[in-house]
């Protein structure tokens, strides 16, 4: 009788804890459909809070961010020399500054200038003089 009770109670424990991990993620679901981009833009905002312990990033302006997945497809761009899977890249547009960084090692491995190629404004055409008859 004593050992029915016991099992009794983890059962009704173990129901609880169920119940009450079901609707917590159901809460996230619900939460995620409603604002998908929600993880993303707390990702970006834990990363420049962790890379702005280790350098001075440009202030008013959200980077956009890139996880290095293949860096052999890279090496042959000097930023990336250094890259390793699982890095992530910050570019701050605006300021025109790249960083990359480790989140592993938790290191800046390389910045960089960005050149943001618009393309060139074509020369604007040049009509010649239209040509007047000889003065009689």
């Amino acid at each position: 009788m004593n050992n029915q009770k016991v099992v009794g109670g983890i059962l009704v424990i173990l129901a609880v804890v169920a119940i009450g991990a079901a609707v917590y993620f159901y809460a996230q679901l619900n939460q995620l459909r409603q604002n998908p981009q929600q993880v993303a833009q707390e990702e970006v905002k834990s990363l420049v809070i962790k890379v702005g312990k280790l350098i001075v990033l440009p202030e008013g302006e959200e980077p956009t961010v890139a996880t290095v997945t293949d860096p052999e497809l890279l090496k042959d761009q000097p930023f990336f020399a250094n890259a390793k899977t699982g890095d992530k890249v910050l570019i701050y547009t605006n300021a025109r500054k790249a960083v990359l960084y480790n989140p592993e090692a938790n290191k800046i491995i390389e910045v960089a200038p960005v050149s943001i190629g618009a393309a060139a404004a074509p020369a604007p055409a040049v009509t010649p003089p239209a040509e007047q008859p000889p003065a009689q």
